[in-house]
């Protein structure tokens, strides 16, 4: 890449399908609230996204 700068990851996605990919666990966050709360089920849904988002970032820049 020009500059020696890397493309990030899913940066050739477009704003709404990154959007989607974003906001779609959290959808899965309201049946798993019925059975565990609100609260509890957001910092779940939450911590799966956050060690997804690290490993991913992990590869990425393993990778480069």
């Amino acid at each position: 890449m020009p500059g020696g700068r890397q493309r990030a990851a899913g940066a050739g996605l477009s704003s709404e399908r990154r959007g989607a990919r974003a906001i779609r666990p959290f959808g899965g966050s309201h049946p798993l609230a019925k059975r565990i709360g609100a609260w509890p089920a957001v910092l779940a849904v939450t911590g799966v996204v956050a060690a997804a988002s690290a490993a991913t970032t992990a590869l990425v820049t393993r990778k480069g």
